[in-house]
Parts: structure tokens; sequence; C-alpha cells
């Protein structure tokens, strides 16, 4: 999975990126452009599994983030041509809810809603003018060729058009199976689901649920294809520093349940209906991204074509049930290890091996 971070510039974009990723802060003074870093997406089952079988190497999920320059007023139009964020599956947009008299807010005053909003339109008009510029081509296509393929594409990017000069994200317009593929080699931004980051004050933190439904972001985020999860990159960046007792420590003494970081991860990566089974053995455990719904060929996929094509069952236990019975053997004894063929639609948590034949 890919996920863009964005936001206005001086919202904690840049530090949230390097704290989700461990990726160093780019010299000072240089020309800004887009970075790519990795995270790991945080399995305390995973943990476990590590535990139970001591495997040589234990392998977690990831997301891949983009940090995107920061977006000023006006300027949406650029992010449409940047190489980086072709592919990407997601946007996390960092909303500015802290106060800072050092650092200064771009429009003068902190407000998340407005910035919310400006943000969404900045997408909104920037895939507007790679919605014309098809379109144009298109027409120029028709005109030498008329080919019925290109007929039936302008019919669609007009209605595109006509959603965005209303100010609708192409994430609210209807789309039948074959009106996505044909948009499937666009990069249209608008299109993508939004997960809000609303990055905190270490005041704010203790009611963050109290803060975000004051500041508008709560009722914002509720439009389909948002999430909504708070952070404080100030704090999380003061925890990196710490041992990790200490940090667990002041973690407690804020009332968080988790680190922030944790959170943005697990919320961008189920932003996307993602889900992720889990293999587990002597050389290695590991979680496997897969798309909920999923069936056990396709989950097969995922570690080894070869597996795929030579499915002819997979053994499966739910993690709770392995992590309770204590070993796969124990599993079989009780009869909770079961076997399934590739019709299996896969739940997340699933541990899985999988029979093949090729």
């Amino acid at each position: 999975m890919k996920t863009a971070v964005v936001g206005l510039s001086a919202c904690g974009k840049s530090t949230l990126f390097q704290l989700l990723t461990g990726t160093p802060a780019p010299p000072h003074g240089g020309r800004p452009e887009a970075r790519l870093g990795i995270a790991r997406v945080p399995d305390a089952r995973l943990e476990r599994l590590a535990q139970m079988f001591q495997p040589r190497k234990t392998t977690p999920a990831t997301v891949e983030y983009v940090d995107v320059p920061g977006v000023s007023r006006g300027a949406g139009a650029s992010l449409v041509d940047l190489p980086a964020l072709r592919g990407v599956d997601a946007l996390v947009h960092v909303v500015r809810v802290f106060e800072s008299e050092l650092v200064a807010h771009p429009d003068g005053s902190v407000d998340p809603l407005r910035d919310a909003r400006m943000l969404d339109l900045e997408l909104i008009l920037a895939d507007l003018d790679a919605v014309e510029r098809r379109l144009g081509r298109l027409e120029n296509s028709i005109k030498k060729a008329h080919k019925a393929e290109d007929v039936s594409e302008r019919e669609l990017f007009v209605r595109l058009k006509a959603a965005l000069e209303d100010e609708r994200p192409l994430r609210d317009v209807e789309l039948n199976d074959e009106e996505r593929r044909r948009l499937r080699h666009y990069s249209f931004l608008s299109e993508k689901p939004v997960l809000l980051a609303a990055n905190l004050g270490e005041e704010q933190v203790r009611d963050a649920a109290g803060v975000l439904d004051s500041s508008g972001l709560a009722d914002f985020a509720r439009q389909a294809g948002f999430g909504l999860c708070p952070v404080s990159a100030p704090i999380e960046a003061e925890m990196a520093q710490l041992a990790p007792d200490d940090a667990r420590a002041f973690r407690e003494d804020l009332g968080l349940e988790e680190p922030g970081l944790d959170r943005v991860i697990r919320t961008s990566y189920g932003l996307l209906g993602l889900i992720a089974f889990l293999t587990a053995g002597e050389d290695e455990c590991r979680a496997w991204t897969i798309r909920d719904g999923t069936r056990a060929q396709q989950a097969a996929r995922e570690i080894h074509s070869d597996i795929e094509r030579g499915f002819i069952r997979a053994e499966v236990v739910a993690f709770e049930e392995l992590a309770a019975a204590g070993s796969i053997a124990a599993c079989r004894e009780k009869g909770s290890l079961r076997l399934e063929g590739k019709e299996y639609v896969v739940r997340d948590g699933d541990v899985i091996n999988f029979r093949f034949n090729v």
C-alpha cells in the first residue's frame, strides 16, 4: 500500500513522515522534493507468533509513505504531475490543530476545518485541470479517427468534469466496474480515500475527542471515504528520544493507550479495507497484506504465484485459537485447524499454511 502524506506548510507533515518511517530530515536550504519511506504495521499477533515459533526472521506488513511538499492555496494542480504520487492508494492529510507562537500558520490563524476543506478543494481543482486536459486530447482524437472507445471515454470524462465543477470530489461519483477500469491509469487525487491526521498540541491531547468535535473535524470526517486520527507530532518526537519504559510512562501520564504513530499507520491501513493474514514457522513469521474479501487461492499469490497456481488446500486456524492452544499440533488435536478450499474468504488474523503442488 502506498500513501501520500499531504498538507499545508507548517502543519507538521514532514515531522510526522520522519517519525512514521524513520527517514532522516532533509538538509536545510534544499529544494523541497517528494520523499519515500516505509513504515511497519504494528501487529501484536505477529509478535506473539514470533514468541511461539522463535523464527529466524519476523516480517511485518508495511505501508509505503510519500512525503509531498507543502501545498499552498491555489497550487494544488502541481500535485497531479508529481511522479511520486502515481499509484498512490490513499492520502494522509496532516491538519494543524496545535497553536504555536514560534511557528506561524501560512494563513495567519489556526483553523483545522478551513484547512481540511481547502485542501479537499485543491484536490478537486487539480483533478479538474487533469480532466480538462484529457478531454482536449480525446476531442482531437475523435475528430481524427472517431473510435467508439474514445467516444465512450469522453462521455465518462464529461461526467467527471461536471462533478468537479460542482466542487464534488471524484470519490463521490458513482462508477461501474468498466468505468473504474478506465480510470485505473489516471492519478486522480480526489478519488482517493483520505485520513485526516489531526496534529494536536500537548495540552490538547488529553481531550482529543473534544478538540476534534469542537474544531469541526469530527463532523467533516464523517463523509464517505474519510477517516480521522488524532496524533501529536511534537509528543511523538519527544517520546522517540526516550527509553521504551520512559516512553510508556509518558504515554500513560497523558492518558494514551498506544503510540499515536501506531494509530496513524493502522488507521491508514484499514482505510483501504486491508487486512492481514499470517504465516508462521521456524524460518519466518510474517504478516501478508490483502484486501478484505480476498479468497484463499488469490491470497496464496501474495506469497508466490506458484502457490496460487498449484493450490490444493489451505490449513487455517484463527490467531486467537492458535495462541490459546499454544501450537499447531494442539490445534490439530482440538480440531480448530481447518482445511479450506480455494473459495474460502480469508479473515483478518487467519494463520495459514498453503498446500500446493506445481
